[in-house]
């Protein structure tokens, strides 16, 4: 696998008018080191639909999932849920997978469900210009 690191600025970055004074290197950053705690416990994979939308997963976003990780409430997770990938907040109270959207109802776990957590979503990325 080819590593490369990109250079990261010492200010962040103000979503109004630039400075001119904050145009200064502070050091170069490997993605793979910011974004993946456990590389052989992470995947990737794409989300479809808009059930995530209430907490920034949007369809077509990649999602960065960590198998590694004990699953807690209120994380975003996917699961098998009968035999179907989702992708759905964990409600350990309810005992229930939820949409983070409104339109769609919360899905009941009991007994019978056949559940299996497939990961923690640790991180979702989102192009902003597509050709």
């Amino acid at each position: 696998m080819k590593l490369f690191t990109l250079p990261v600025f010492i200010h962040s970055v103000p979503a109004g008018f630039p400075s001119p004074a904050d145009d200064y290197l502070d050091r170069s950053l490997d993605l793979n080191d910011y974004l993946i705690r456990h590389p052989a416990a992470t995947y990737l994979a794409r989300a479809k639909g808009d059930s995530m939308e209430g907490c920034g997963i949007y369809d077509g976003d990649l999602l960065i999932v960590d198998r590694s990780l004990e699953p807690q409430h209120g994380q975003v997770i996917i699961a098998a849920l009968d035999g179907q990938l989702t992708c759905k907040i964990l409600d350990k109270n309810k005992h229930c997978l939820i949409s983070a959207n409104k339109n769609y109802t919360p899905i009941g776990i009991n007994e019978f469900s056949d559940l299996i957590i497939e990961g923690v979503v640790i991180h979702s990325i989102r192009h902003h210009l597509f050709p």
